[in-house]
């Protein structure tokens, strides 16, 4: 293994000492929650609106979502109210969405591994048991026992909206713990529709949704014209589940289940890429579709399915949900029943204070057993993130119209839903508020917070040298570049006594290539050629395209067929971003960072100023103790 080779050792101590020239916050690249939370505020509107108009004319409110439709053909037709256009076809494409998220998480995400998977998904077992068991114990001899699976979910939209709104600065880790968890609680919310709060089931339709499943699974194998067939099969198995007495919105789940997900290949971008300069050379209409295909194949249909229909289930289908089911009437009367209701009491009792303990309970449990949860996912975050599981907007009144059918008790769980909502999302961010101001500790971002691992890190030179430098980078940086030669010198120097360690931080926004380039040293580590790889692509940081990954790979020796399967995995994705979220722990937002002996350095990055720094701070030695005297020379003595 050898150390980049460059041309430019003369780092500008200026530029290096503090920000690039525009470069961006790692923070404000992790935690892009724009579209998040202005999905959660169009949600709040809309359940503010459903209020307003509930309470000024109740009678048109119940009389509009009660219209009839019709839709059919002669002898074939099918009526519904628009309440249930709204609860059954609509809400059938969010679950739609919720499926493709949780196919994706369990396929290249975060619960592909049973060690990343099981703190978030035990949260979440835990998070549907607690509530429920609350929820029986308070309303015991209500007659509503059976209404449990009210308060059993989270409402995703809000969490991350609420988590964008008043969660802390550096939040990136747990965004990713809070929605693999959600994704985990999903999937139990959705069995236990499925399995108790659906009709009387019929055979027959229900082999029919089978089968139209199973020709979704393998429609993943037509060449051409596969959007029709997924739209058409899709009505069908709807169709199919709403006649066999499964609630219809489950179908929407069903098929995402179905729909294939994958990374890209590197291959077929290239390919892509290809493609579309030859329409540069030759614009004709026939290069135009032929580049628009395959860049749009090199893309897995789940997730270009996630990104056509997750901004009209945002703006448009959840709002619309909320303005449908939220309209609860607010009167003395009404507030002092729900005020004497077991059943509301039950929902607030199970959804802010079960949640908290469902989810924080195991979690710190965990944690303490030595399970790693990673840097900046403290006690008091995880605290403010479990409170905030306590807001289930949107599930919990889609089962109230499931599991109770008395319109006074209905009007009344949506009283409590709204309070155990209002309450879990104040809860939260008093938690977030308190603790973030008290704890804030002086030491964050100056203190390496992940230590240094040999069986993780990258690490040149001997894994035991007692000083240590630890560099968090970008490959296509040109400060790094001309760090890349310093620390050469500086290598070169020290020899064994010095260990140096690169972690990744891309800066995607000004280095479109530099994920992907991370990744491909990551695929490259697992052949042993992590600093040959990495030297390369400090050598030529202009060209790191697709192909140019592939040709340096092929140049190094490398597995071709493991390289491109192993940049498309899980694992490797995994492994960039936990340096990632590291870096936005620390508060880092400038490449390149360093920290000296686990402190970060402040001063210049020249070979001299490194070395006086590595020297100043290196640990002190550990006395030997003497070993005890043999007898005999205590008898020559």
């Amino acid at each position: 293994m050898t150390l980049p080779v460059v041309i430019d050792r003369s780092p500008d101590p200026e530029v290096l000492d503090g920000a690039g020239p525009g470069e961006p916050s790692i923070a404000a690249r992790v935690r892009d929650m724009g579209p998040a939370r202005t999905g959660a505020v169009l949600l709040i509107l809309g359940t503010l609106l459903a209020i307003v108009w509930a309470n000024a004319s109740h009678e048109t409110y119940e009389s509009f979502w009660s219209t009839r439709l019709t839709v059919g053909v002669a002898d074939l037709s099918l009526e519904f109210t628009l309440h249930a256009l709204v609860n059954d076809a609509l809400m059938a494409i969010f679950f739609f969405t919720v499926g493709l998220e949780v196919r994706r998480e369990f396929a290249i995400g975060e619960l592909t591994s049973m060690s990343r998977a099981v703190v978030p998904v035990v949260a979440a077992a835990c998070g549907l048991l607690v509530p429920s068991l609350l929820y029986a114990l308070v309303a015991r001899g209500s007659g509503w026992e059976s209404a449990w699976g009210v308060v059993i979910s989270t409402d995703t939209a809000f969490l991350v909206g609420g988590l964008a709104l008043v969660g802390p600065r550096a939040s990136g880790r747990l965004r990713t713990f809070l929605l693999a968890l959600a994704v985990a609680d999903d999937i139990g919310a959705l069995t236990i529709i499925a399995l108790v709060y659906s009709d009387d089931v019929t055979l027959l339709p229900l082999l029919v949704a089978v089968v139209g499943l199973v020709l979704i699974w393998f429609t993943r194998y037509v060449p051409s014209g596969r959007g029709p067939i997924y739209a058409t099969l899709a009505i069908i198995v709807w169709f199919a589940f709403l006649a066999s007495g499964v609630h219809p919105t489950l179908a929407g789940v069903a098929v995402a289940l179905m729909v294939p997900v994958y990374r890209p290949s590197r291959t077929e971008v290239e390919h892509a890429l290809t493609l579309a300069r030859t329409f540069r050379q030759s614009p004709t209409s026939e290069y135009a579709r032929a580049a628009a295909n395959s860049l749009r194949e090199s893309i897995s249909v789940n997730e270009r399915l996630q990104s056509a229909y997750s901004p009209y289930v945002a703006y448009v289908i959840l709002p619309l949900f909320a303005l449908a089911n939220a309209g609860v009437q607010i009167s003395p009367a009404v507030l002092g029943a729900a005020v004497r209701s077991p059943v509301a009491w039950g929902i607030v009792v199970g959804l802010v204070v079960g949640k908290l303990i469902g989810v924080l309970v195991p979690t710190t449990v965990m944690r303490r057993m030595g399970l790693d949860l990673g840097p900046g996912l403290t006690q008091a975050r995880l605290a403010g993130g479990a409170a905030l599981c306590g807001v289930g907007f949107t599930l919990s009144l889609f089962i109230v119209d499931l599991a109770i059918d008395d319109p006074v008790v209905q009007n009344e769980a949506r009283v409590g839903v709204l309070a155990a909502s209002v309450l879990a999302f104040l809860l939260a961010t008093v938690i977030f508020r308190t603790t973030e101001r008290r704890a804030r500790d002086p030491e964050v971002g100056q203190v390496l917070q992940r230590p240094v691992d040999p069986t993780r890190d990258h690490v040149y030179g001997p894994v035991d040298a007692p000083l240590t430098l630890v560099e968090y980078g970008d490959f296509q940086c040109g400060f790094c570049l001309k760090t890349a030669g310093t620390i050469q010198d500086v290598v070169g120097e020290l020899g064994g006594r010095l260990r140096y360690v690169w972690r990744h931080a891309p800066l995607v926004r000004y280095h479109p290539n530099a994920v992907a380039a991370a990744e491909a040293s990551e695929a490259a580590a697992l052949q042993g050629k992590f600093f040959e790889f990495e030297r390369a692509l400090f050598t030529d940081q202009e060209h790191q395209a697709p192909a140019d990954i592939l040709r340096r790979a092929e140049e190094l020796g490398l597995d071709l067929e493991r390289f491109e399967k192993d940049l498309t995995s899980a694992a490797v994705t995994q492994r960039v971003r936990d340096d990632m979220l590291d870096a936005e722990a620390m508060e880092i937002t400038a490449v390149p960072t360093l920290f000296v002996n686990g402190r970060r350095h402040t001063g210049p990055h020249d070979a001299r100023s490194l070395l006086l720094a590595l020297e100043a701070t290196a640990p002190a030695p550990v006395p030997v103790p003497a070993e005890p005297a043999d007898v005999d020379d205590e008898v020559r003595a």
